[in-house]
């Protein structure tokens, strides 16, 4: 973009755009402008975005340009456009979580990480796609149909936070709020070359949303282009709540900042054997010796954890939440699809020994993660197993060379949400036909800060911010 150029500014950083309007050289609305004029032009091909307000959002940033004028920013999010997953609460658009039992259900306020956002200034450009109540790993559903990647619209960005990804990674918005309950932000991101962090539980407080469906492993993260920008909003966001236990941990167990010497990284790269795409392992490894040039003791061995139940535990998790979400909300069963209602079903038969028996599960794997963070301070791995596949497809059946089944490609993650830790996914090099591919970079429970800031170096040493999509 040039300085004059103010259309261009959707390519602008958050970070950037927070400079601009201070030094007065750029305006929130005309920031808006651009971006809106970005989404009717990409979103037709990528179906990203599926509510939109664009009248509010156009009064709130010239409402902003006034603050700045008068020097008077509310936040470092004062004036930023972003966009927030349609499975987080919003009073002023509705929130389907992909459903069509869901299509005009609208909350009396915002969920509590929304309102944090609208009170810092930021500017919501409107709800990003979902998969049909979060569960898939691709984004697709029966009321706003599929979404697509921007580096290839034949194929997926991933899910849930497939809209959100597809978003940032376009240009639509610098900033995408969204979830992560088994690698929604972090797989999305990598598919789609952007930066996604998964905090750890509690990190940023939850109010006032949708039932759970997925225990206490789904959080609420920040998707951006560069690392600076995701930690803009993380820190904009962070903070606890007395009506989240969770965050009042979160706040307790947040680990001080390291000094300058190096870290002790152990690259995974793959799981009891499982099979991962060959560009992928590649380019991770590639990722792995950035970190040991920074200075760190990086090696490379198995995982060093026992997570043989996830593989039988996982699907159990989603089908009592299901089924739990259908007693309390009847309504919301009639317009679920029918793969849902079976899933319901499967949930409701389960013995509440069996979810009693999952509950002490994670519960030992959470001590045990504790004691491994003690002999290590950061784990690697790929943040999926597998390259985009087809925009239309659940999963990739086939993985080199081996077929797979529905969590497949999603193997380094889900773990990840049942023990509780942060984790942020960043860039490697892309495929040889252009395709993000993404490594994951994970930390102790409360050691959020010290990932963001590996991430950040990391960045400096094989930036990736400068790729945009040919659309």
């Amino acid at each position: 973009m040039t300085a004059n150029d103010v259309s261009q500014a959707w390519q602008l950083s958050a970070s950037e755009l927070q400079r601009r309007y201070r030094a007065g050289s750029l305006t929130p609305r005309a920031v808006v402008e651009s971006c809106l004029a970005r989404l009717e032009a990409v979103n037709p091909t990528l179906n990203a975005v599926v509510a939109r307000r664009d009248a509010a959002v156009l009064d709130e940033a010239s409402a902003a340009g006034a603050r700045f004028a008068a020097g008077r920013p509310l936040s470092p999010l004062d004036g930023i456009p972003l966009s927030i997953k349609d499975n987080l609460l919003t009073c002023d658009l509705p929130t389907t979580w992909g459903s069509p039992a869901l299509r005009e259900h609208r909350a009396a306020c915002d969920e509590l990480p929304v309102a944090r956002l609208r009170a810092a200034g930021a500017l919501i450009l409107g709800k990003t796609n979902v998969p049909e109540f979060t569960l898939e790993g691709y984004t697709s559903n029966r009321l706003f149909g599929t979404t697509r990647n921007p580096w290839n619209p034949a194929l997926t960005p991933g899910g849930s936070s497939g809209g959100a990804v597809a978003g940032v990674a376009a240009g639509i918005a610098p900033l995408a709020l969204g979830t992560d309950g088994g690698g929604s932000i972090r797989r999305p991101a990598s598919h789609c070359g952007v930066v996604g962090l998964k905090p750890s539980i509690g990190a940023l407080a939850r109010g006032q949303g949708l039932p759970s469906l997925l225990l206490d492993f789904e959080v609420v993260g920040p998707m951006a282009r560069t690392v600076a920008d995701v930690k803009l909003l993380f820190d904009a966001l962070r903070g606890p709540r007395v009506t989240d236990r969770h965050s009042l941990a979160a706040e307790a167990a947040r680990a001080p900042r390291r000094g300058a010497g190096p870290l002790r990284i152990l690259y995974v790269p793959t799981l009891d054997g499982a099979p991962v795409d060959p560009e992928i392992a590649a380019n991770c490894a590639w990722a792995a010796r950035r970190l040991a040039d920074l200075g760190h003791t990086v090696t490379e061995g198995a995982m060093p954890l026992d997570l043989a139940f996830m593989a039988t535990a996982w699907p159990v998790v989603g089908q009592v939440g299901l089924a739990h979400l259908f007693e309390t909300h009847p309504a919301w069963r009639e317009g679920a699809s029918a793969k849902y209602l079976e899933m319901a079903q499967q949930g409701a038969a389960q013995p509440a020994a069996r979810l009693w028996e999952i509950l002490e599960t994670v519960a030992q794997l959470r001590s045990d993660c504790a004691r491994l963070f003690s002999d290590i301070d950061v784990l690697v791995t790929p943040a999926a197993a597998a390259l985009p596949w087809p925009a239309e497809e659940a999963f990739p059946s086939v993985i080199a060379g081996q077929t797979v089944g529905p969590r497949g490609h999603a193997v380094f993650t889900a773990w990840v949400n049942a023990a509780g830790l942060p984790a942020l996914a960043v860039p490697a090099q892309p495929s040889s036909s252009g395709l993000p591919i993404g490594v994951q970079i994970i930390g102790a429970y409360g050691a959020d800060d010290m990932l963001l800031e590996l991430g950040a170096a990391y960045e400096a040493a094989a930036p990736w911010a400068d790729r945009w999509p040919p659309l």
